[in-house]
């Protein structure tokens, strides 16, 4: 790295919320243009630092700051220059002379020392004199704190979140608990705090550092999809991580249940013994049992069946109404949801879970009712409107997300919630098998004693990205009402995707003789040859073929490493799809290129993000906050001067981030399965050549397929493709909602009720 002094001349332009900064630097007679994240430099200001010059295609030479410090004033031209920068509040050019005029090479330690002999100057009082002191102690306490978290090598952007976050109380937390850095400052884990313990000195058993590193191991565990691990894992996991055995690690468990963080509870399972909670994921399952619980009433009709025949003929008329006709099942779903203030409708693709939640809202509707609609994802949301002609929203919407900060676990503030509840007789939730914990606590939270809560969704399909798995856990508990639709209808049957899905749950083999018209095989066993037919696929034969852009053509795969992982082919991908061009701005974000019309996902729930759409004259007409993990855009333009990129997504929701925020975006012209769900394509690419037998399983494989449309196109190897469908095993997450409602039943009955 090389090495610059000089003062700053002027401040080109600053990011207010990362500290992202331009700056003109004066040194030795020339000018540099400089950039960084700090947010502790003023104009006027002399700075030492480090880094390494760049060339920007557009500004020309740049100078990179990696790390840098403050130099005090040396003599009476930079004291004044200084001085009349602005930096100092209420001191402008002509006071900042007069100062310097007084006191001379002097004049900064009367300022930090004797700052009441500034009023023996004309024009400024003893609180004039104060609050200049006052400022200028402000600005050396930051500048100090920076320069001290540098020697820990803490980057300028963690720095400047820390001693916004502490003050100057950080020296005292560093000294002795630096973990609690981790629990308190987002962007900052375990193992950032754990080196900057290690180069603090603290001991490697201390107990602050084994809490720290359990409450770390259930929080990633958290983000596997578990809400709880059971002690034997977790000792092993947490040992793993801290480098100490189990013996040493355990104590602790008990005293952070003491300190109320985590929860550990007697496990039904003999294997598992006891079940250790992060206290946020035991109370949201504690929490939504309960609710369920209290939702669960009937409408007082189960007893009549004079109501019982009320609700069958309403259901003909239905029929008629609609042009339909419901089989068993579907009648059963509608009588059932009516009857009960909770219900469940699962199914596979083609099965009529559509055709039934129409049926369901008609009925409702003829009774007068108010109805919402929602779903997890803004995708899901456009396909349910589209499906059932009326206005879905996304949860997040439907309970009016307000921006709030998150928290460790991913919860949110919204304004829907028990103080300020929906107001409607009906809510039907689609896709629920993407609805984790915490947003289905939420959910439940907005729902007054009453109403009536439909939950749709294919039990079949993975899990929710977040932790729990609400949908199957409900249904498994068997305390609500559930149908499911098993009945492959005529017209859905006709598709090869339909039928090859079913084939695929029930571990059948598939046809894979290409005469399908949307369900297409290529056996390719050459990485090589996957790359070009996969490219060929999205450039020219399926965009005609299912009548979409390629930007629409999902390519789908089981993994993120590996030669046919996520990251390998968005690279390829993006060669080819979005090739560089110099109409084209690029910036680099943590290793990845990313270019102007890339397409890119955000990869966490980001509650804060500000969104807006604007019309084409470019005036604002809607805006919110909140986006969410999954959810795909378009990189519509990057601004290297500014240190930001704006990316557009669905329903044209428009989100800037600084640069230093890019972690939270990927390419995303491959995504994982997983990553995948909820969302519906035009056509779909899988390259399965071979993997891990955890990650190429049916699940997985049916998941994948019913992604698509109007077409599915597998290129790879037979036998993997046929290894999948046999392979059932699942990875298992540990969630205890269903334990929780079983758990209010048994009180139920110990009660009496």
């Amino acid at each position: 790295m090389e090495k610059i002094k000089g003062f700053i001349e002027h401040i080109i332009y600053r990011n207010a919320d990362n500290g992202y900064t331009v700056l003109d630097l004066v040194s030795g007679g020339s000018e540099i243009t400089c950039v960084g994240f700090f947010r502790t430099m003023d104009q006027g200001e002399t700075i030492e630092a480090e880094g390494a010059y760049t060339t920007h295609p557009v500004y020309g030479e740049q100078f990179k700051i990696e790390t840098y410090r403050i130099v005090p004033p040396e003599d009476e031209e930079s004291i004044e220059r200084y001085l009349a920068s602005g930096a100092v509040k209420g001191v402008g050019q002509a006071l900042a002379a007069r100062i310097v005029k007084r006191f001379g090479a002097d004049t900064y330690r009367i300022i930090e020392e004797e700052p009441e002999r500034l009023a023996e100057i004309k024009g400024i009082s003893e609180r004039k004199a104060r609050e200049i002191a006052a400022d200028v102690y402000e600005k050396r306490d930051a500048r100090e704190a920076m320069t001290f978290l540098q020697k820990y090598g803490v980057s300028n952007t963690l720095a400047i979140r820390i001693y916004e976050q502490y003050g100057t109380r950080l020296y005292g937390i560093l000294k002795e608990n630096p973990y609690r850095m981790a629990e308190d400052i987002q962007g900052i884990g375990f193992r950032i705090a754990d080196e900057i313990a290690a180069k603090a000195g603290i001991q490697a058993d201390s107990d602050y550092r084994i809490r720290s590193g359990i409450l770390y191991t259930l929080t990633l565990a958290g983000a596997e999809g578990h809400c709880y691990l059971p002690q034997n894992i977790l000792l092993d996991r947490a040992g793993e991580l801290l480098k100490l055995e189990p013996a040493v690690i355990e104590p602790q468990i008990a005293n952070l249940a003491m300190d109320k963080k985590v929860v550990v509870k007697r496990s039904p399972d003999p294997e598992e013994r006891c079940r250790v909670y992060a206290a946020s994921y035991y109370y949201a399952e504690l929490n939504c049992a309960k609710m369920l619980h209290d939702l669960n009433i009937s409408s007082g009709q189960e007893a009549g069946a004079a109501q019982e025949e009320d609700i069958r003929l309403k259901i003909g008329q239905l029929q008629q109404e609609l042009g339909i006709e419901l089989d068993d099942l579907q009648k059963r779903s509608v009588s059932e949801s009516v009857k009960n203030g909770i219900f469940i409708l699962s199914g596979g693709p083609g099965t009529g879970k559509t055709t039934t939640i129409n049926a369901i809202i008609r009925y409702f509707l003829s009774e007068g009712m108010d109805l919402y609609l929602a779903a997890p994802t803004g995708r899901a949301a456009k396909r349910m409107t589209e499906a059932t002609g009326y206005e879905a929203r996304t949860i997040h919407r439907l309970l009016e997300l307000n921006g709030a900060p998150a928290g460790e676990t991913g919860t949110a503030r919204f304004e829907r919630n028990e103080e300020n509840p929906l107001e409607a007789d009906v809510i039907i939730i689609d896709e629920m098998s993407m609805v984790d914990i915490f947003l289905f606590q939420a959910l439940l939270k907005a729902i007054p004693v009453g109403t009536r809560l439909i939950m749709v969704g294919d039990v079949n399909q993975l899990p929710s990205v977040g932790a729990g798995q609400v949908l199957r856990d409900i249904m498994d508990s068997g305390r609500f009402p559930a149908v499911m639709l098993e009945r492959i209808f005529r017209q859905a049957g006709e598709s090869d995707i339909v039928r090859n899905a079913h084939r695929i749950h029930a571990g059948e083999e598939l046809v894979l003789d290409n005469k399908s018209r949307d369900f297409f095989f290529l056996e390719r066993n050459d990485v090589n040859v996957i790359y070009k037919h996969m490219i060929l696929l999205i450039t020219e034969k399926l965009p005609r073929y299912v009548g979409a852009e390629p930007y629409d053509i999902q390519v789908l795969t089981p993994m993120r490493k590996g030669s046919l992982g996520v990251e390998t082919l968005n690279g390829i991908l993006q060669r080819y799809l979005n090739p560089p061009s110099d109409t084209k701005k690029e910036c680099s974000a943590g290793g990845t290129l990313l270019r102007e019309r890339d397409k890119v996902m955000q990869i966490r729930n980001n509650y804060q993000l500000e969104w807006e759409v604007v019309s084409k004259y470019g005036i604002p007409i809607d805006k919110g906050t909140g986006i969410f993990n999954g959810d795909i855009g378009m990189i519509v333009r990057i601004d290297e001067h500014a240190g930001e990129v704006t990316v557009e997504y669905d329903e044209h929701r428009r989100v800037t981030y600084p640069f230093a925020q890019l972690d939270e975006i990927e390419l995303a012209y491959a995504v994982t399965i997983h990553k995948s769900q909820g969302s519906e394509y035009p056509a779909v690419i899988m390259p399965l050549l071979s993997g891990p037998r955890m990650l190429f399983n049916r699940n997985l494989l049916y998941t994948g397929v019913t992604r698509a449309r109007s077409c599915v196109t597998i290129l790879g190897s037979r036998d993997t493709l046929r290894e999948m469908v046999d392979n059932n095993f699942q990875n298992r997450r540990y969630t205890g909602l269903a334990d929780r409602i079983r758990e209010l039943i048994w009180q139920d009955k110990e009660n009496g009720i």
